[in-house]
């Protein structure tokens, strides 16, 4: 038995099985180039940054109801079978140290690997299974590394696409998300390079959030990058180079915010829009607003009930940021969540089981959070050689200018 594991299990909902936690894709990840894996219905784990796992475990007080809730660390291990499907599971640590080494994880949990739950690779298969091509060639193929990077042409060229479209499957009572192309790529990419070094090390930390989605039957999602500059102060030259170049070629140099991902369901054609990062870069300020519109539009109408709800968790945030001295969120995103089944609302019972205590609770209809901190700084991350004084002028600049976008779509929708 492994009580710690037992305890994160059961306040997450998630039967407790004794063999570790199976981790599986999480499809509504529409941003980032970390891998982000599903923990369980209220939970996702990503591979654990130091600085970002600091930042979490130190969040003033004031900023908790504007990250995800932080739930612990685990150690992840990477398997094959003999017939080449892939395993990621899921242990607890005795231990919360900030270093980098993984234990045995045999030692937290004493049960044989050979009965741990297996997954297929095949089960990426999902996101691409309108390609005929792709179920035929999978068929035939059954040599290991063609079960865990195999593409043929169609396939690579749906990957490079900037904007996707993808019906959804129809369920009892809602459509079933199962196709998300930018968290196959960053899932794939993780398994790779897990692959290429499992003869050196095979356990690898893992931090766990809240997941921000769990509460919404078809979550809609918009990753923004905010701030004027993304390097952290320990980028070398070269990233430091690339960083601003990015920022000049895109919105984040003339508003502070662009475009990183998103995901938005379509109720008129029953399908989800897909937008990464690529796009996100090309677009112009016009280009950036009429984004935002197409986030809060379902195909047939402006979702204008949402705007208010966003502006008032974004005015609040921005309060709070003003008040939180020295900190820098370099490369930090916003996401805004929303529901696009517009009927159904929240899961039922879902209100009542909001990881955030009473006065914290985000808005009914929609969410607002900041994520990804592994460039944060502020003066009491003692090993930083940088101290900034006052507050993070480019992200609230972002933020400013945000509101202004999205109060312009509020006005319109009311005219």
């Amino acid at each position: 038995m492994c009580p710690a594991l037992e305890v994160l299990m059961q306040a997450d909902g998630t039967p407790y099985s004794g063999k570790g936690v199976m981790l599986e894709p999480f499809v509504h990840q529409v941003g980032g180039h970390s891998c982000v894996l599903r923990f369980g219905e209220q939970t996702i784990c990503k591979p654990l940054i130091p600085r970002e796992h600091q930042f979490y475990k130190n969040l003033p007080t004031e900023m908790r109801k504007f990250t995800p809730q932080y739930k612990g660390v685990v150690s992840v291990s990477f398997e094959e079978d003999e017939e080449g499907n892939l395993c990621l599971i899921a242990y607890p640590l005795h231990s919360e140290s900030v270093d980098t080494e993984n234990k045995d994880p045999t030692a937290d949990c004493q049960e044989p690997k050979s009965k741990m739950v297996k997954w297929s690779n095949k089960k990426q298969s999902l996101l691409l299974q309108e390609n005929e091509n792709y179920s035929k060639d999978r068929a035939r193929n059954s040599r290991k590394e063609d079960k865990i990077m195999s593409y043929n042409r169609d396939e690579i060229q749906q990957q490079q696409a900037e904007v996707l479209f993808f019906n959804l499957e129809k369920g009892n009572t809602v459509p079933q998300i199962k196709h998300n192309p930018w968290s196959l790529k960053c899932h794939q990419q993780q398994l790779q390079r897990m692959k290429e070094n499992a003869k050196h090390r095979n356990q690898y930390k893992f931090i766990l959030l809240e997941n921000l989605t769990w509460r919404y039957r078809v979550p809609c999602v918009l990753d923004l990058k905010m701030g004027t500059r993304q390097h952290g102060d320990d980028a070398s030259e070269e990233k430091k180079a690339n960083q601003i170049r990015k920022c000049q070629q895109s919105t984040s140099a003339s508003i502070g915010v662009r475009l990183c991902g998103m995901q938005v369901y379509q109720s008129d054609s029953g399908q989800l829009m897909f937008m990464n990062k690529y796009h996100g870069r090309k677009l112009t300020l016009a280009g950036f607003k009429e984004a935002l519109y197409q986030f809060f539009h379902n195909g047939r109408r402006l979702r204008h009930e949402l705007l208010s709800p966003v502006l008032r968790r974004l005015r609040e945030m921005q309060a709070a940021l003003e008040a939180c001295e020295s900190y820098r969120f370099y490369s930090s995103s916003l996401l805004i969540i929303y529901d696009g089944d517009a009927a159904g609302g929240l899961s039922a019972g879902s209100s009542s089981r909001s990881s955030h205590g009473a006065g914290e609770a985000s808005s009914p209809e929609v969410d607002v959070r900041m994520i990804d901190f592994a460039h944060t700084t502020c003066r009491h991350f003692g090993e930083d050689s940088v101290v900034h004084e006052g507050q993070d002028s480019g992200f609230i600049f972002g933020l400013q200018n945000l509101i202004t976008i999205i109060s312009q779509l509020e006005d319109h929708s009311t005219d």
